[in-house]
């Protein structure tokens, strides 16, 4: 995986960010198992409850074109700090990724980043295994 060029495509994700009400930036970098990169950013809305984050932006556009496999996802914002996804993301992550192999890039800019698992950053996650 080309760690820096996950982080780059995320960078260019948050320009097609809409956060007129938050005026906070995000962008995400998906890459399948297959090699393809899905880009998202967080699209905010009025009544803020239909705002979808940039993760999952990128998860729904893979998935709505077939994509299942996910291997890394890189997630950055406008602020110099490592920003975790948020827990609904983390859900989502959780229906499609597996929480072991699964590799989350934390980036504060291009070159500064951290890379963790989706069971560390989301321990005792509920799957369709504990159906």
């Amino acid at each position: 995986m080309d760690v820096l060029n996950l982080i780059e495509e995320a960078y260019e994700a948050k320009k097609m960010s809409y956060a007129p009400y938050s005026d906070f930036h995000v962008g995400a970098a998906l890459l399948t198992q297959s090699g393809k990169i899905y880009r998202g950013c967080n699209i905010e809305n009025a009544a803020y409850s239909p705002t979808n984050c940039a993760e999952r932006t990128a998860i729904f556009k893979a998935v709505s074109e077939g994509e299942k496999e996910f291997k890394a996802i890189a997630v950055v914002g406008d602020k110099e700090e490592y920003l975790t996804p948020c827990g609904v993301c983390r859900q989502v992550m959780m229906e499609f990724c597996d929480e072991k192999a699964f590799q989350i890039v934390l980036a504060k800019n291009k070159t500064d980043y951290r890379i963790c698992t989706l069971q560390e950053l989301f321990p005792g996650a509920f799957s369709a295994k504990n159906l």
